[in-house]
């Protein structure tokens, strides 16, 4: 699809400001660790996970979701246009699906000792704001892109609905991870449908109940139907404590080469 980097840097730009801004104006928690060296360190992350897809982008070989959605199309291939459904349903079906797909790897990623030793460079962030929801380690990127690549052939989902779900995806993640004061009555409001950054700030709490918990980046339904929803720390959000309980109390996991090295260490 032509301009897709450009119209997805520019949700994430916007989305970003947006929610920086409002962590300055509405904060929730005050910040625990030096912010700037916690920003370095996560938006390198995200830089260099953009530039990791970028080159699965270009080469030869297609590992990218919008590319497979394509190969797809040409060849007439999935389930769901071997159903020969109105484009605007199918749209719809693929956003649903995808989202519940994400929620399952999200489960899997803690309950399976392999990948969560990649997933704990999300976690160990000793707070949690806006560049926390790109902070991944590239390996958890290229799984997670291998991983819906395959879904997006199998089912036939076209390329306008990948696009538009990366965009609700990173744009949802940018929210419920930021440190904003959302009103209690809104918060109420969203929270039934759309995961709000009350809800997931339990799932980065250090008790490991609380993290094996609100798995959701977009719907909050899937919590709720698999019984994984918890809905608020057992500490409170202002005393509860962010992280991984090994990491407690030190900087490290605001070092960028250290975060990286974490899914190799004992």
């Amino acid at each position: 699809m032509e301009n897709e980097a450009f119209y997805r840097l520019s949700v994430f730009a916007g989305v970003f400001l947006v929610m920086a801004l409002l962590e300055l104006l509405i904060p929730k928690r005050g910040l625990t660790g030096a912010k700037l060296k916690r920003w370095i360190t996560n938006v390198s992350f995200g830089g260099m996970n953009s530039f990791f897809i970028r080159l699965m982008a270009l080469s030869s070989v297609p590992l990218v979701a919008m590319a497979v959605a394509e190969i797809g199309a040409a060849q007439n291939f999935g389930l769901l246009r071997v159903l020969d459904i109105p484009i605007w349903l199918s749209v719809i079906i693929a956003l649903f699906v995808l989202d519940f797909a994400i929620y399952l790897q999200h489960w899997a990623s803690h309950k399976f000792s392999f990948l969560w030793r990649i997933h704990r460079v999300h976690h160990s962030d000793i707070d949690i704001d806006v560049t926390t929801a790109i902070r991944f380690h590239p390996i958890e990127i290229a799984l997670s892109m291998i991983y819906k690549c395959a879904l997006v052939y199998l089912l036939g989902i076209n390329s306008f609905a990948v696009l538009l779900f990366e965009i609700i995806l990173n744009g949802c993640a940018m929210f419920n991870h930021s440190n904003i004061a959302l009103p209690s009555w809104l918060d109420r409001i969203i929270r039934p449908i759309f995961v709000t950054p009350d809800m997931h700030r339990v799932h980065h709490s250090v008790i490991r109940n609380e993290t094996d918990s609100n798995y959701g980046f977009n719907l909050a339904i899937w919590d709720r139907i698999f019984g994984t929803y918890i809905e608020q720390p057992k500490e409170g959000h202002d005393k509860m404590e962010i992280g991984l309980p090994d990491y407690l109390n030190t900087n490290k996991p605001t070092k960028l080469a250290w975060s990286f090295l974490l899914p190799f260490r004992k």
